[in-house]
């Protein structure tokens, strides 16, 4: 099995996984954790895109409120100071990338002749 292949294989499988997931907690979960949601289908196939890609996080987070560990009160803490120094660290990185970017040129060879690939067609002469 080539690399692609494995790569595409184990897309599909998340993909799949995701589609079990959305199906499941669209249809039982979501009216268990979320009050405000109890009788509203119309908005749940607009969400199904989202739970194919990060449905661990769905599944952690139903975890998380179905078994009561959630303390909202964390929510309203303060930014971490490591917040603001990961913030000009990506900042910096983003620079450097566009920096290195622009810095490193392809240049045309200067012995090689142009080739024309085809000849013009009568349309366009």
């Amino acid at each position: 099995m080539s690399t692609a292949e494995l790569i595409f294989v184990l897309v599909k499988a998340w993909l799949v996984t995701g589609a079990f997931v959305s199906v499941i907690f669209l249809t039982i979960g979501i009216d268990q954790i979320d009050e405000d949601a109890q009788d509203a289908y119309v908005f749940r196939p607009l969400l199904v895109p989202a739970i194919l890609l990060i449905w661990p996080l769905v599944l952690w987070r139903w975890y998380v409120l179905k078994t009561g560990r959630d303390n909202p009160m964390s929510r309203f803490h303060p930014v971490r100071k490591a917040h603001d120094v990961v913030a000009v660290m990506l900042a910096a990185a983003i620079i450097a990338a566009l920096v290195a970017g622009f810095s490193v040129r392809q240049t045309w060879p200067a012995d090689a002749d142009p080739v024309q690939l085809s000849e013009k067609s009568e349309s366009s002469k």
